[in-house]
């Protein structure tokens, strides 16, 4: 039994391949899959972008042309075992100390509030979790983690901030993230690490990996 999926072409030199049209840990385990087999494989394969459910493969268009590059990516994924999952995700989680609220989280009360909680059980529900990251995106290093709690689902804010500190832990949908570097953005700030999410000195300068697990540890 192979992996339900589509291939078309994106661009002329790359190939998006979607394994379907929501976000669930299933399918982007099968993204995860077949990203690590194409680092695998190789040439003429470049280094594979995961998102949510697709995954974007780019190629030599000097050394494979469209119908063969599809015609081997096929192949490729077919071979995968159903079952499959990448060694990432076997890892341990990676466990990120959090400032919840005050300075740090200044939107941590209005989040209780409108959530029908107290900022103890707002800190508690967040903390509890453990979290896949499905995919980077927005800024270098920022990781899109899921799922958050559902008594904590809100829609972003509506006027985004124009400078967020870096390290800010933040909520919007039932998603979390950690701001890499100080940017614009319009999630929650319910809290701050002190982590190093993006450092270029890193061989992989992303601390927090698609497909790795996270979970968030108060820091009293």
């Amino acid at each position: 039994m192979a992996y339900d999926y589509e291939i078309t072409a994106h661009g002329d030199s790359a190939l998006l391949v979607t394994f379907g049209k929501r976000i669930d840990p299933v399918i982007n385990r099968r993204v995860h899959s077949a990203a690590a087999a194409i680092r695998a494989a190789g040439s003429p394969w470049s280094v594979p972008v995961p998102a949510y459910a697709s995954l974007l493969v780019g190629y030599d268009a000097l050394v494979i042309d469209f119908e063969a590059a599809h015609r081997r990516l096929s192949h490729l994924i077919d071979a995968l075992p159903i079952d499959s999952d990448t060694a990432d995700t076997a890892a341990a989680a990676i466990v990120i100390r959090v400032r919840y609220g005050g300075p740090d989280g200044p939107d941590l009360d209005a989040v209780a509030e409108r959530c029908g909680l107290t900022p103890a059980q707002v800190v508690e529900a967040h903390s509890s979790a453990l979290y896949r990251a499905y995919m980077l995106g927005f800024s270098p290093g920022f990781a899109y983690l899921g799922e958050l709690a559902a008594e904590l689902e809100l829609p972003r804010l509506d006027t985004p901030r124009q400078r967020v500190p870096a390290g800010s832990v933040a909520i919007s949908g039932r998603q979390t993230a950690v701001y890499p570097q100080s940017t614009p953005g319009g999630w929650h700030l319910i809290g701050r690490t002190t982590a190093d999410i993006w450092d270029l000195g890193r061989t992989l300068p992303a601390l927090i990996q698609p497909g790795r697990t996270v979970r968030f540890v108060p820091d009293a």
